[in-house]
């Protein structure tokens, strides 16, 4: 198994099968892959308060247990795609 240690030694592909040949052969080097993880930054996300009547923030938590999601993190995806609605100027 031949060790990578830097990026530029990993060829342009030009199939599926091309790389998944070159990954057989290749592997990365410990540095290279700690180099590649991402470190979350604090400043990533803020925190707010929000005020909610207690009915509402019941169903929000309902329906996601129901679908087996963290209601914040589920709200956060509901707002991001109300976001991109509201940039491309849709009426939804």
């Amino acid at each position: 198994m031949k060790s990578i240690s830097t990026w530029g030694e990993i060829p342009d592909f030009a199939s599926e099968a091309e790389e998944a040949q070159f990954w057989k052969e290749h592997e990365l080097m410990p540095p290279l892959m700690k180099a590649s993880e991402h470190v979350p930054d604090s400043r990533e996300s803020t925190t707010i308060t929000l005020r909610f009547d207690p009915r509402m923030l019941s169903r929000i938590k309902r329906i996601a247990r129901e679908r087996f999601l963290n209601y914040q993190s589920m709200m956060k995806q509901w707002l991001a795609e109300r976001l991109e609605v509201e940039q491309r100027g849709d009426d939804r």
